[in-house]
């Protein structure tokens, strides 16, 4: 068993133990307080151990190895990355009760899914650098998708009528989205990712082009991967400039969000789930 399965484990235990308190907290009190120094130093502990078994499983022996449930696990450590920094300046300590979850799941995955592949030409300077913007990009798009997935959650939830002396019989998922961030904040914060992830995306598109005419002469291979991406790329362009010209919001902007994300999961991930679970190549 290699480091990356023991720390990617590791991690997901952390992760529920994170999980599981704050849950304990949500059933017996009804409400999240405020994130802390504490809880900020016990998730960055879990982060810690998370982004260790990912630099184990993605560097061995001076090698660049990825797989689907690595490039899945980078976009979630990524995106847990972004909402660490911006729980300092953004009371969004609800979000984490989603997210945590989520993690834990990425976790396992790695640690019981660590086949992959090793990275042909990794010592090319483009391509090494495509990579790495790559699963950035990965890892804000995932964070958006989350946060869209969550927000339509939430505006399910703010319509449906409300009971004040059912408080007792409440779902742990209604008291989950009781205590989340507003939905303008929620907005506001889902665009701001959206926007970085976009220019991130670009940016591994141009490094993806280079790379491949360094390495094969052509500017793009026309293959699955660039198809999807491309897709990708051009909805969230897309979902931007309708945001910016028409005011795109609500509904409109969680579908075409989630649509992006869908494109860009095809992209890679769920093409090598299939070769390497499914067809075991």
């Amino acid at each position: 068993m290699s480091l990356g399965i023991v720390f990617h484990a590791a991690a997901a235990l952390a992760y529920a133990l994170l999980g599981l308190g704050q849950t304990r907290r949500l059933l017996r009190e009804d409400s999240v307080a405020q994130v802390g120094q504490t809880a900020r130093l016990c998730l960055l502990g879990a982060l810690a151990l998370h982004g260790a078994g990912l630099w184990l499983s993605l560097l061995p022996d001076a090698q660049l190895f990825i797989g689907w449930a690595l490039a899945l696990s980078v976009a979630v450590w990524l995106g847990l990355v972004v909402y660490w920094l911006e729980s300092f300046f953004v009371q969004i300590d609800g979000l984490q009760l989603l997210l945590i979850p989520t993690a834990v799941l990425a976790t396992l995955l790695a640690a019981l899914f660590p086949q992959g592949i090793v990275v042909p030409h990794a010592g090319n300077a483009w391509l090494r650098a495509h990579l790495v913007i790559s699963l950035a990009a990965y890892g804000l798009i995932t964070i958006a998708a989350l946060q869209a997935m969550l927000m339509a959650l939430l505006d399910r939830h703010l319509r449906q009528p409300s009971n004040a002396n059912a408080n007792a019989q409440r779902s742990l998922l209604a008291r989950v989205l009781d205590v989340q961030p507003p939905l303008l904040m929620q907005e506001r914060l889902l665009f701001r990712v959206i926007g970085v992830g976009f220019i991130v995306l670009t940016l591994a598109v141009l490094t993806g082009s280079i790379a491949s005419l360094s390495l094969t002469g052509r500017v793009l291979p026309f293959d699955h991967k660039t198809v999807f991406t491309l897709l990708s790329w051009g909805t969230f362009g897309v979902l931007l400039l309708g945001r910016r010209l028409k005011g795109w919001r609500g509904r409109v902007a969680l579908r075409w969000t989630l649509t992006g994300f869908v494109f860009l999961i095809l992209a890679y991930t769920g093409s090598r789930f299939v070769l390497e679970v499914i067809l075991h190549r």
